[in-house]
């Protein structure tokens, strides 16, 4: 009996739901498209919401920052890879944030864990909202914390679990701020103030807000005018609306301290290469200077959503740059994602576990790259889909 026979049965298993996935080969990006198979389509699955990624001004410091440092930054940062780079990006990012101190991670999954996992231990518990991103469910399973997931957005319920848990060292409330796969934001003024009232500690993951909600694009606080005190861990990423990749966490300098000597995820991990810095701190630089690229992705995700509303599609409740479609059935929402392909229009679909059952969507990223005839153009054929496959009239 060959021991690695459950491979086929599981790939098996995955292709009879639906939910068999398999890696597409992008040969180029440039704004809001992309080659595929040597087609190009428009580009709807991105997280390049300012379209900063191949911005040319990010690009030329990413080359300036090779020259000076090399290619690789060749340890982990408590070896010989703290740059004097990695310095003045985190500088800049507790300015951005308003916070005493930040910290740079390599992706966003490894900040979560990390943090999560150095905060909590056996003897506290975690809140967490059940949308919650994987990597923030990871790092509470991780950290060996009592966890507790209350229904998404229901502070009511919320309350409730926190009338009604015991004594616990430390309390931790964490939640995304704006939901990768609704587009909804969380209630963080509630939040905050039963973080307050019951003592608990408060995490937001703002990969989804940074350089998108807020005037100037600091993300889910400064859309609520929530302080930034009120918050005990901000944590965002560079690799969406900062056009590059990596992450950080921001609030205070004893934090920061706690975490470069207790996060493991950092700790054990080779620095982020001179060039992701480099670009990162221009891309910080270009949204000190100017918000008129967030005015135009508000302005194209407005018009997305009203127009997919208006032709009476179910959108949930997103408030945001991030625009479900929901299908319901695995097969159909990839029947429905092959359409868009053959019209030139690339939208991944959104399938279990990455959403709840019977929720598969096709989930839109909407850019401040695209343009708006590309936006007419694509609600045009998404009408049209809707009809080939009974969710409209």
């Amino acid at each position: 009996m060959n021991k690695l026979n459950f491979f086929d049965d599981e790939l098996f298993g995955l292709e009879k739901k639906g939910l068999y996935r398999t890696l597409r080969t992008c040969s180029k990006f440039k704004s809001s498209k992309l080659v595929l198979d040597g087609k190009e389509l428009i580009n709807f699955s991105s997280n390049n919401y300012l379209g900063l990624a191949d911005d040319p001004i990010l690009k030329e410091a990413a080359c300036k920052a090779i020259e000076k440092y090399g290619c690789g930054s060749t340890a982990s940062r408590l070896m010989c890879g703290n740059l004097a780079l990695n310095e003045e990006l985190e500088k800049r990012i507790a300015g951005f944030k308003r916070t005493e101190a930040a910290l740079i991670f390599s992706s966003g999954y490894m900040a979560n864990i990390g943090v999560i996992s150095a905060l909590m231990g056996r003897q506290d518990v975690i809140f967490a909202d059940k949308y919650n991103h994987a990597s923030l469910v990871d790092g509470c399973v991780l950290s060996r914390a009592k966890l507790i997931r209350y229904p998404h957005k229901d502070v009511k319920k919320l309350e409730q679990i926190l009338k009604n848990t015991g004594k616990y060292v430390r309390r931790l409330i964490v939640t995304d701020s704006v939901f990768s796969m609704d587009g909804d934001i969380a209630p963080l003024p509630e939040i905050v103030e039963l973080a307050k009232q019951y003592d608990c500690m408060v995490m937001i993951d703002d990969a989804h807000a940074t350089g998108v909600l807020g005037k100037t694009g600091r993300g889910s606080l400064e859309y609520f005018g929530i302080p930034e005190e009120a918050v005990d861990i901000h944590m965002g990423t560079f690799g969406k609306a900062l056009g590059s990749f990596g992450a950080y966490v921001a609030w205070s300098r004893r934090l920061i301290e706690f975490l470069i000597n207790k996060a493991r995820s950092f700790i054990f991990t080779t620095a982020l290469p001179p060039s992701v810095i480099g670009s990162v701190i221009v891309a910080i630089s270009i949204l000190e200077m100017d918000n008129t690229r967030i005015k135009i992705l508000n302005k194209n995700a407005s018009y997305f959503r009203n127009q997919l509303r208006k032709e009476g599609f179910n959108i949930l409740d997103t408030k945001t740059q991030i625009i479900p479609l929901i299908i319901g059935e695995n097969n159909k929402a990839i029947q429905f994602s092959e359409f868009l392909m053959q019209n030139g229009i690339f939208a991944v679909a959104i399938r279990p576990p990455s959403v709840p059952l019977n929720t598969a969507r096709i989930r839109f990223s909407i850019t401040a790259a695209h343009s708006k005839e590309e936006l007419g153009y694509t609600i045009g054929i998404i009408k049209k889909a809707g009809k080939k496959f009974g969710i409209t009239q």
